[in-house]
């Protein structure tokens, strides 16, 4: 095999591949054994046709399209072990120049790892953001401990209000028609949740348990329902229960049995150190984010369509994640949308391109800096790792995959980058 290899548009490397007459034949004879149990000829069992009858029959190409199979990545990879320059990062894009039993020619574009021309990444004046806490912050909190630990009660003597839940029939009709979806016993219903049709639940406050009552709406033009858009209805309603949230008195035994804290004011003691947490690290993700922002806008680097490809499907494969967890398909939003996936894709290129061009500066200042994990590094993470779970640190080493490992040791190196980063700009 002998191969030629030169830098192309866009951070990409053209390689071409020649295989020899024998390499090429080697290839071929692989072929036959891997694909002769597909044919059968008169006078020989499935699997048993010699490999120059199947030729004579089928043509002398008919195992080239398997042969080049095998020997592509062969020959390829050979090519990527001998020259460490061409650091690939997508599968290439495979043209055949020359085939014939005499060899074959392979002309293969690849993208790869571009080169980063680091800017100014020293020196910067940064503003470190400050989050302070509020007494309405602490409010908020216990707020959500009573919304937490509320409960329904029914409602009797008196009507519908905001805010109320109700238990009701309905039964929707257009122009008399009832329609598809229009009709339901004993439905849960937040008054003020606007989670139906406008109008619709403003109708129902002042009605009283077991009364029935016509309620007018017209869907909006907009509705998802083609044949429901903008129409006026009707729904017949028959009010069953009506219930409130009651939530809990504040009071230190409350706070006791609902947190474990001592009283109202340890809690809320507790809830500001909490929250004062929170805003450091926001604070220090904040100032993190601007700082790769504005290093990345001073570098200069050539990223390949594949590297942002790439960081796009990754992008939409979380989207496809997050939305199954909501009962959701990206087929179907993309329907209801009225967008391709083509389209889709398209929105994410931007971003997708921020990201990728963080994470290849990043890279460059971590080579350049040279920052590591030194194995001392490791062994402390994973001793105070050992302290939090109250084990012996040589007993989680030994439970540690490697992907753990190598997740703790990137985990320091940011660490650090960030480090040296902070040190080496002004901080306000």
């Amino acid at each position: 095999m002998k191969y030629t290899f030169e830098k192309a548009e866009k951070s990409t490397v053209k390689i071409n591949i020649t295989l020899t007459a024998e390499e090429w034949k080697e290839a071929i004879s692989s072929a036959y054994e891997k694909t002769k149990g597909r044919y059968s000829l008169p006078g020989f069992r499935k699997g048993k046709v010699p490999k120059h009858l199947l030729e004579a029959t089928y043509g002398e190409g008919v195992f080239y399209e398997e042969a080049i199979n095998i020997a592509f990545p062969k020959y390829y990879g050979e090519v990527l072990d001998k020259e460490p320059s061409i650091e690939a990062v997508a599968h290439p894009d495979v043209d055949i120049k020359k085939i014939d039993d005499k060899g074959l020619v392979i002309e293969a574009v690849v993208a790869v790892k571009p080169e980063v021309s680091l800017g100014e990444y020293k020196g910067i004046k940064f503003k470190k953001p400050v989050y302070n806490v509020k007494d309405t912050d602490i409010e908020d909190d216990i707020n959500r401990l009573k919304e937490r630990n509320s409960r329904m009660v029914d409602v009797d003597g008196r009507a519908v209000e905001d805010g109320d839940t109700v238990i009701i029939d309905y039964s929707g009709s257009v122009d008399g028609v009832k329609f598809d979806g229009g009709t339901a016993e004993k439905q849960t219903l937040v008054i003020g949740s606007k989670s139906f049709i406008p109008g619709f639940e403003d109708q129902i406050i002042g009605m009283n348990k077991g009364d029935e009552k016509d309620i007018k709406v017209k869907f909006p033009d907009d509705y998802h329902a083609e044949n429901l858009k903008g129409k006026d209805a009707v729904f017949a309603i028959k009010l069953h229960e009506i219930k409130k949230k009651e939530l809990p008195e504040i009071t230190d035994e409350f706070i006791k049995d609902a947190v474990g804290a001592e009283s109202v004011d340890a809690y809320k003691k507790e809830v500001k150190e909490r929250l004062e947490k929170q805003n450091a690290d926001r604070a220090e993700r904040e100032l993190e984010d601007e700082i790769v922002k504005k290093i990345s806008e001073n570098a200069t680097v050539e990223i390949p369509d594949a590297l942002i490809a790439n960081q796009v499907d990754r992008m939409v494969q979380e989207m496809e994640y997050r939305m199954s967890y909501q009962g959701l398909k990206l087929a179907d939003y993309l329907k209801y949308m009225g967008k391709t996936m083509e389209e889709y894709r398209k929105e994410y290129e931007p971003q997708a391109k921020e990201i990728v061009k963080s994470q290849l500066v990043i890279e460059k200042i971590i080579s350049t800096e040279k920052i590591e994990a030194t194995d001392e590094d490791v062994e402390a993470r994973i001793a105070e790792m050992a302290k939090a779970q109250n084990k012996p640190a040589p007993d989680v080493k030994k439970n540690m995959q490697a992907r753990q490992l190598d997740y703790i040791k990137n985990d320091i190196i940011i660490k650090k980058l960030f480090d040296t980063l902070k040190k080496d700009n002004v901080i306000e």
